[in-house]
């Protein structure tokens, strides 16, 4: 598996492999050796998996660090418990513990890696976000200054609601970070699409359900839409609502390809509920690569009543998708992670 990773890298010209490490204890050490910018890490590893490493790595010599997980649910799990100890990204074996047919993610691999190595050394540890009053302000004023062509009109905090969050990398911390501070009775039911691949959508699902005073669940075929219920796009499918008579339903799509390699993709979560005028609409963009949300979310502004919010360059990981929003001059609201759970329940009945 090491030999196959490493040769990934031969012949690329942003990367260079420096070193190779046996185990979680042998990771350590080269790491404060070598000092890398990024890390490939497996969750399976011989005398300290890789958790444990993490924990540690993160703790005394905080690196970028993107780990290779196999899809059984262990692998899943320890997966999202990686992705909240730090680690900034991950890549899904294809065939289990050892995966020999590796080359069928090589590119996925590599763009990420290259991926992380452009990310803020301050921005991997959670306990090191720290920002003074000053750049705060001067990062949220300036992005103040482009969105204020975008007024809420006609917004009843009577209407019924709906809430649509949508993330990519770096998204299963800021989930956690939004999901747990909804109180139990919040007045919307929510819907997430999270960039990940099938198996890894329940894994999160359950973890957020377990730390969260709302019900959190992956989202299945005929789910009825519920206030307090928030509902996961499982990997694989686009997530649609289905209306029938005055009730909601989910309906999961695996027909419509991926839009820009995305399925789930939160432009089709978008632009899918642009089509429905019964309630007004929250529409969340948190931290991710690329643009995926922005031309969704062109057409919700078009057809209702919607309330914008991005996340700010301050706490996103990657300040892709947030920043493609933002500068279609349609967001309302651009906030730190923190405080995105409060802007969204302010506009709640």
């Amino acid at each position: 598996m090491r030999k196959l990773i490493t040769d990934f890298f031969k012949d690329n010209n942003v990367i260079e492999v420096i070193g190779i490490a046996r185990n979680g204890k042998d990771a350590i050490q080269k790491i404060k050796t070598l000092q890398p910018d990024v890390v490939t890490m497996d969750v399976e590893m011989p005398e300290m998996n890789g958790i444990e490493a993490l924990k540690e790595i993160m703790s005394k010599t905080p690196v970028a660090v993107v780990m290779l997980s196999s899809t059984t649910q262990k692998g899943t799990d320890s997966t999202l418990l990686a992705m909240e100890h730090g680690a900034v990204d991950f890549v899904a074996k294809p065939s289990g513990t050892i995966s020999l047919d590796l080359h069928k993610i090589k590119e996925e691999l590599i763009q990420k890696v290259e991926n992380a190595a452009n990310i803020p050394l301050v921005k991997l540890n959670r306990q090191k976000q720290v920002h003074t009053k000053v750049e705060t302000d001067s990062v949220m004023h300036k992005a103040t200054q482009l969105t204020t062509s975008s007024k809420v009109n006609n917004w009843n905090k009577n209407n019924k609601k709906i809430v649509l969050i949508g993330t990519s990398t770096g998204g299963p911390r800021a989930l956690q970070e939004v999901i747990t501070k909804f109180p139990k009775d919040l007045k919307a039911p929510v819907l997430i699409v999270q960039h990940m691949p099938a198996g890894f959508t329940k894994s999160l699902a359950d973890r957020l359900n377990q730390l969260s005073e709302i019900e959190v669940k992956e989202a299945a075929n005929g789910d009825i839409l519920r206030n307090g219920h928030a509902y996961i796009a499982p990997g694989g499918y686009h997530l649609r609502l289905k209306k029938t008579g005055s009730v909601y339903t989910i309906l999961l799509d695996n027909v419509e390809p991926p839009r820009v390699g995305h399925r789930p993709a939160v432009d089709v979560l978008f632009e899918d509920n642009s089509k429905f005028n019964d309630f007004d609409k929250i529409a969340v963009i948190l931290t991710g690569m690329g643009s995926d949300g922005s031309l969704g979310l062109q057409k919700l502004k078009k057809t209702g009543n919607v309330v914008a919010i991005a996340e700010s360059a301050n706490t996103c990981i990657v300040y892709g998708m947030p920043k493609a929003a933002v500068e279609t001059n349609l967001v309302n609201e651009v906030v730190d992670l923190d405080n995105i759970a409060q802007a969204i329940i302010q506009y709640l009945p």
